[in-house]
Parts: C-alpha cells; structure tokens; sequence
C-alpha cells in the first residue's frame, strides 16, 4: 500500500487527518483507517495501478477541470473558481448564465483579471486557479454557467443562489417568541385510534392546543418504514426519506371508508372490535398488530377507490394521478420496492429489505425488477394509494394548525440517515456507501465509540449529481412542515465514518461541502417556508458554530445541558435564534431525570462502562439539582415543593421550569408531552436496541383526558404570558 497515494487520494475524498477528542487531546487518523475508508467508497485501494490511476482522474478534476460541478452563494453576487492553464492564460473568458425561470445574461472577460487562488504544476502543466467574480447579480434558484475560454469547448457549472439566511416566519420577525408542544407521534393515545397514533390524533392535538396559544407541534420523524417488517420502528432509521410512513394513516378518515360497506361491516365485526380494544389497550405499540388491522382494511378502501374512481375517471382519482405524476420516477420506485418487499418475505421467506433479495431483484431498474412491476400494477399502485392517503392527511393537519392561527403548526424532524436496507439505498446505491456506517467517535458515554448502522452519503457522489437529491429530500420534508430540524446538523460538514468491519475507534471523519449545502439548505427554506432547527448537540466544530447563525440555522438548546461552572444559563442568556427545551426524546424524562430512575434504568442494562463513571454521574446528578432549584430562585420560580435536592419530584417542579424555559430569549420553546404528564420512562435509550423497547412506549393518558385537565390549561396560559403574549 503506497502511503502517499493513500494520503493524497484521502484528503481529494474528503478524508480528514485529525481531530480533537472529547478530552481536547488532538488525535490522527491513521493510514489504515484512511484506507478503509476509501475501500468503502469504492477506491481500489488493494490494486496499486487502479489507485494511481484513480488519483490521476481525481486531481484532474480537482485542479484541471476548468469549472466546478456546483458553485454556491447566499448573497445575489457569486465568484466561481477557474483553473486556467498557462497555455489559455490571458484569454478572453466568453461566459452566460442561463436562468432557472428563464432568460439569459452574456459576457466576456480575461482571465489575467481574475485574482490568483493558488498555482502549481499538475501532470506537468503549470495551473493558476483563479477566482472569476460574475459581474451581475442574480435571483434565487438553481442557474447555469457556461463558460468558455477562446475557441473551446464549452464548460458548465450548477449556480445555487439562496436568499442570505434561512426562512423565519412573520410571526418571529415581529419579536414574538412561540412555544409548543413536542410529541412522538406513535405514542399517542386516544379512544380512537387504532393502537399508535396517527393523523387524527395529530389533528386533535392541534384543536385542543392552538385556542391555548401554542404556535407549534413538534414531531418525530414520519419518514417512511418498511410495512412487511412493521417491528423495524425507528423514525431515525427511515426506509425512505423522502416518504411517509403509512402506519399514521387515520383509516375511518379515508374518503373511501365511508362508501365501502365491506370495510364498515369489517370494523363492526366483534372479532375485529376486540383486536383493536387490545392495541389501544397495552401500553407499547404493536406495531404488527396495528399493521394488521390498517392494512387489512386499506386494502378494501383501495378495492373500494379503484371501482368507484379509477374506473370512472373521477375527480379523486385525477387528484391521485397528479400526486403520482408528481411524485416522479422516485414515488415509483418506492411503492415497487414496498410491493417486491412484502412479495419477498412472504413468497421467499427472506427479511425485509433489498439486501436479503435474490440477486435478480436488487437493481431497481434490471429486468426483474421492471418485469414484477408489470405482473404486480395494481399492488404497485395499492403502495402508492398508501403514499398518498398519509401526504393528504399530514397536509390536512397543517393546514389546520395554519387555519386556527399556529404561526408555524407542523414543526418536523428529519432524519441524518436511512436504513442500509431500505427503499433510499435501493434506489440510489452508489449515492450511499455501504462498507461503511455512521457513527461518532469515542466520549465519556461510550469509550469505545458509536457505530449507528446507518450507510453514510458519499459528498463526492452529492457534488456529481449537482446536489440534486439533497434538495430534492429537503423540499420533501419541507412541504409539510413551518420548521424543520435537522438531526445532527453537523452531517453538513463533517460525519464520523466507520468502515464495515472495524469499530468505530477505527473510523474518521469525513468531511462535505458545507458551504453549498447551506446555500441549497437556505433556498429550499424560503421555497417552502419552513424555519430551520439544527440539532447541534454534543461536540459541534468552529466551521459549523461560525456557519449556523450566517445561514439563518436555528440552534437547539437542552436546558440541562446549559450549565457552566455549576450555574444554569439564565432566561435572558439564550441566543435568539433557537429552540430551546428542558429535555429530548433522546434524553430521560425530567422527572427521571430528577429522581435518577434514568442512571438506575442505565445500570441495569450495563451501559456503564465502569461503576466509578456511574458514581460521577450520580454526584453530577446532585449538583445539578442543587444548581436547578438555584436558577429557579433568581427568577422568582422556586416552588414550594421540592424545596431541596433531595425531595421528590412535583408537577410544581415542573411548571417552573417550564416557565423559566418560557421566559428565555429564545424564539421558540418546547414542552415534552412527556413532561406535562409527569411521567418517567423514556421512549429512547441511546446504546440499546433489544434491550430496551425503544419507539414503542406510549402515553400514559388518552389525548382526550389531556385536553380535559384544567392543570393543562392553566399551564398553558402562565406560558403564553412568559412568552410576552
């Protein structure tokens, strides 16, 4: 193995060299790492002559192509950088730009009055790069460069021009700060649905907290499952990104409910009554379960709307063909992928997902695949069906919210990653590199590191395709949505990979194109008008710190983690431009976090790595109590009870410190449903897969008692008058 090949060819790929770890100690990379990690991106690291070969192409492009793929710039003024050679030095650049909506600006310019980057030899030329600043200003959207120098050949570049930060509602703009409530959707009870909650239920969780002031309801990620492994629950460990997932379908809402006497006849059945009683009854999700009873009657509904409307050509089935000719090629794919799924486990036995298939079928586009598709149209438009029912109710809800006044309503999640197996993969399989996963490196949790199971995006492949598919899953999610927060933000600049087989103290850091992520990321923003969250926790680099208030990103702010030196961050010390919170999904509760149940819960599951760590962590338990109860008491806000650390926890305590979130700076603020109910187990443990059963507990009260307490209401209204409304 040639290390300098290695080293070079690394840092064309975006590889890292060094980091400093949770202890500030500066750590490198070493070279059998770098070369795992360009194995996984497909370089032939084991053939001396292909690398070589490889690293000539990739300089080539790098310092001979005259223009990038993609230039990028927040601001109506963009400079793109040339490579000029010495041959075609103090020519005349003859450039034009074609615009997004149309028309087209030209122009010539010499190169010699372009200012110098950088010069040097590369394959025996001599190149200078050199910074070409366009000399007129242009429009948000996604323009062309074409570019010439004398007589030759034409060259093209993507121009992404993005408005100078992210959208932020009317509401924010005039100073008025919003709170909500933030809800793992699945876990919602109600006497109506169907054993997990679903878009119904997010309808009346907006009737009953809009007339109360809330300006947002906060989600986990809905992107699509995989419904022939309804027990694969992770919202973070989507199938498609891009989709939904069909369980939130509310299925008496479905038009075709009411005119199909099958699926009415079915529901009223006792047998089917007493299965659904159970799923609303137990206090986890049976995801099977309620895939069962959904998809059993779907499939009368989609029998009942092909002969009443596909057959007749109505005005719903037209709404239905707009919705999949919009959806593309890509909505296509997905609901053949769900068909073949099911198809596969059920004919062949094999588990879900596109790497347990049969070979044949794991092209998308090979003729298997293009063959099932014509024996199976009608399952292939069952799934599609499916797709379009959820994009019809999510949007009703939003709408909803917009129309009882949420300046922001639908407040979404999207997910750093998709699963390995999933339908994003199988679609775009060179996009995503599956010799590797995502991770992060070691910290005092998890001293051997974390490996997440996630196929990392390769930026070289996100540059090729002109950062297309990252726009397009952003506008995705967007369209429903007034907000958006996008899970470890950081993955816009650098992601820990950690190469197929190796542990993560074996992984690196590989680095993407911040700069034209955050220009597409600012566009689709205010194309949709949708606010931006970056989840920013945990160790967050200078770049990404610098970059996310130039963007117009909003920070996420986790009131128990802003404490310094043993004193909480008081309510005028938040920045603005954030949402802050007491605690998160991936967090225990408050009152697990008060009483310590969530160190107990740890313990139990053997997640410390040694008994001194759990000791430290209790002591720092302590403190924090004390420091809380002492914030409290600069604000006016310490409650009666607990009137020390040691007391228990109360609902008072809890109030208050809501009220102290509620009083902060921050644009918006956010209540875990979870808080407001006092309850104690946490819906998520990091470190745990079977262990515990994440995503799958629920509520511990119907949505309909909620909305009943007079305690709620209460509370609502101190928060709207901390919020200054």
């Amino acid at each position: 193995m040639d290390a300098t090949v290695i080293e070079r060819l690394a840092r064309l790929r975006g590889v890292g060299d060094a980091y400093h770890d949770y202890r500030g100690e500066l750590r490198f990379f070493s070279l059998e790492s770098k070369a795992a990690i360009l194995r996984a991106m497909g370089s032939p690291v084991d053939d001396a002559l292909a690398l070589a070969e490889e690293l000539r192409r990739l300089e080539d492009e790098r310092y001979r192509a005259l223009l990038p793929a993609v230039a990028a710039s927040n601001s109506a003024r963009i400079g793109v950088d040339l490579n000029i050679s010495a041959r075609d030095f103090g020519s005349s650049l003859m450039w034009a730009v074609n615009l997004e909506r149309g028309g087209r600006h030209t122009g010539t310019h010499s190169t010699a009055d372009c200012p110098e980057l950088w010069r040097g030899e590369v394959g025996g030329s001599w190149i200078t790069r050199r910074r070409f600043e366009l000399p007129i200003e242009l429009p948000p959207g996604r323009h062309e460069l074409e570019l010439r120098i004398g007589a030759g050949a034409a060259s093209r570049c993507v121009l992404v021009i993005s408005p100078p930060t992210c959208y932020e509602p009317r509401a924010i703009r005039e100073s008025q700060r919003l709170w909500g409530v933030a809800v793992q959707l699945y876990t919602v009870r109600s006497r109506q649905n169907w054993g997990i909650g679903d878009f119904g239920d997010l309808k009346s969780l907006i009737r009953w907290l809009a007339p109360h002031g809330a300006g947002f309801i906060g989600l986990n990620p809905l992107h699509a499952l995989a419904p022939a492994d309804p027990e694969r629950a992770s919202p973070y460990s989507a199938s498609n990104r891009n989709f939904l997932n069909v369980l939130y379908i509310e299925v008496p809402a479905v038009p075709e409910f009411r005119q199909s006497a099958e699926a009415r006849a079915r529901i009223g059945d006792a047998a089917f009554a007493a299965r659904l009683e159970r799923l609303r009854d137990v206090p986890l999700v049976d995801y099977r379960g309620v895939a069962g009873v959904k998809l059993e009657i779907l499939e009368l509904l989609f029998r009942e709307f092909r002969s009443r409307h596909l057959a007749l050509g109505t005005e719903r089935a037209a709404a239905f063909a707009s919705f999949v000719t919009a959806g593309g090629a890509l909505l296509q794919l997905h609901a053949r992928f769900d068909a073949l799924d099911e198809h596969l486990c059920a004919t062949h036995g094999t588990a879900s997902g596109w790497l347990s298939w049969p070979p044949e079928f794991k092209d998308p586009q090979g003729p298997a695949a293009a063959q099932f598709a014509a024996q199976n149209a009608s399952r292939i438009d069952f799934h599609l069906y499916l797709q379009w029912l959820a994009h019809e109710q999510l949007a009703e809800a939003q709408a909803l919210a917009r129309d009882l006044g949420m300046p922001i309503g639908l407040y979404g999640d999207y997910a750093v990653g998709t699963h390995p197996s999933g339908s994003e993969t199988w679609v775009d399989q060179t996009g995503f590199r599956l010799g590797a996963e995502i991770g992060a490196p070691p910290d005092p949790l998890a001293l051997k590191g974390q490996g997440w199971g996630l196929p990392p995006p390769d930026p070289a492949v996100m540059i090729s395709d002109h950062l297309e598919g990252f726009a397009r899953l952003l506008g995705n999610n967007m369209r429903y949505y007034g907000a958006l927060r996008l899970d470890h933000v950081m993955s816009l600049f650098r992601l820990w990979w950690v190469p197929g087989g190796r542990p993560p103290t074996e992984g690196a850091y590989v680095h993407y194109p911040l700069e034209q992520l955050l220009t597409v990321l600012a566009l689709e923003s205010a194309r949709r008008a949708c606010l931006v969250v970056g989840e920013d926790l945990g160790v967050v680099p200078e770049e990404m710190r610098r970059a996310m208030p130039q963007f117009g990103l909003y920070h996420y702010k986790v009131l128990l983690f802003e404490a310094d030196n043993g004193r909480f961050r008081g309510p005028g010390e938040f920045v603005r431009q954030a949402l802050a919170t007491v605690t998160t999904h991936d967090m225990p509760t408050l009152r697990s976090f008060w009483e310590g149940r969530d160190i107990d819960l740890r313990r139990g599951l053997n997640l410390y790595p040694t008994a001194e760590l759990e000791g430290i962590i209790r002591e720092a338990r302590d403190r924090d109590r004390e420091a809380l109860l002492a914030a409290l008491d600069r604000e006016g806000l310490k409650p009666a009870s607990p009137a020390s650390p040691a007391d228990p926890f109360t609902a008072e305590l809890a109030h208050a410190l809501h009220t102290y979130l509620a009083r902060s700076s921050a644009a918006l603020a956010a209540i875990q449903i979870e808080d407001l109910l006092g309850m104690t187990e946490p819906v998520n443990v990091p470190g745990t897969h079977h262990e515990y059963p994440n995503w799958q507990r629920k509520l511990s009260s119907n949505l309909e008692d909620m909305a009943a307490r007079t305690d709620f209401a209460a509370w609502f209204e101190d928060l709207c008058r901390a919020r200054g409304r």
